[in-house]
């Protein structure tokens, strides 16, 4: 018997729901001693951003934050993840925050994948902050561990960083491990891009041919290297680096800066009623600059403007 058509709509529909959308227990705060699982999603006050388990591969998670409405494909945008490189299956695996104080990834098998290595003689209590930021707080209200701490790929509005911070890239589009491209603070206290394959290890942006002062950057700073952008969209780095996005001055946009996978770091701006992220700026125009870009034995040049403009890798004669 043939199916309606209205129940096939629905069965399509739901089928392309993100994660979570209908089996999830969203949760405020996490108090010690508590756990969650795999079904379960913490969620800003705002409803901006939920944190949880997110499929990373078939029975495959890992613990993230995303924001909370999918985008117009119906995929999540992820900003952070504990566990990129060691993914939990989905039976049994736990977040949970301990009674020490100390808040620890574990598997099925209870075998401890992530942990913040955090220790308190008072109750802690797990919240996640409107500005996406996954916090541990004691009784008093001081935070003692923070994920804006440990970017992974992303830096969010208002989220310091540091000397000691790191965006390194996803693996593929589909393979969310570390990748190979990391955007940093160097020896020198300039933010550097740097391709780090097992096979090369190269800077590339600023232009390496250039000396600092003439890519316009500064190494002369005192103070601890840091950068930051605002909610109106304005990046700047202790090192002289600025920029504005194309929509500077719009406060109501939600931006993100993001080291891609294409080794280019670019900042997106979102269109909340398209559910779009569009590239407000990017750090390279020329993507041929990019070390490593098209794999090793291949040349990088550029199309005809037209249609297909862009990148084009080739194999050497021969």
């Amino acid at each position: 018997m043939n199916t309606p058509i209205p129940i096939l709509l629905i069965s399509v529909l739901l089928s392309s729901l993100p994660l979570f959308s209908i089996s999830s227990r969203p949760h405020d705060t996490l108090l010690a001693p508590f756990s969650l699982s795999i079904s379960d999603v913490l969620t800003s006050p705002n409803k901006v951003f939920s944190a949880g388990f997110h499929s990373v591969g078939k029975n495959a998670y890992s613990f993230s934050i995303w924001f909370t409405k999918p985008t117009s494909d119906g995929n999540l945008t992820v900003v952070w993840t504990a566990n990129r490189d060691q993914p939990v299956n989905g039976k049994r695996s736990k977040l949970s925050l301990l009674k020490s104080g100390n808040l620890i990834l574990t598997d099925a098998s209870q075998f401890r994948v992530w942990s913040t290595d955090t220790k308190s003689v008072s109750p802690l209590e797990l919240l996640l902050l409107d500005t996406g930021n996954l916090i541990l707080k004691n009784p008093n209200g001081t935070i003692i561990w923070g994920s804006f701490d440990s970017p992974t790929d992303t830096l969010l509005p208002n989220q310091n960083f540091t000397q000691n911070s790191k965006l390194v890239s996803s693996r593929s589009q589909s393979n969310f491990s570390s990748g190979y491209y990391t955007l940093f603070f160097n020896y020198d206290n300039v933010l550097h891009l740097l391709f780090d394959s097992p096979d090369i290890s190269s800077l590339y942006w600023p232009d390496p041919w250039k000396n600092i002062w003439e890519a316009g950057r500064t190494s002369y700073y005192t103070k601890r290297s840091k950068a930051a952008f605002n909610s109106s969209g304005y990046f700047r780095s202790s090192d002289d680096l600025a920029f504005k996005a194309l929509d500077y001055g719009v406060v109501e946009v939600w931006r993100r800066l993001k080291m891609d996978v294409d080794g280019n770091v670019r900042m997106y701006s979102l269109d909340e009623k398209s559910m779009i992220w569009s590239v407000s700026w990017q750090a390279i125009q020329q993507p041929c600059k990019i070390h490593g870009v098209c794999g090793p034995n291949t040349i990088c040049n550029y199309d005809f403007p037209g249609e297909n403009a862009g990148r084009r890798c080739s194999c050497l004669p021969g």
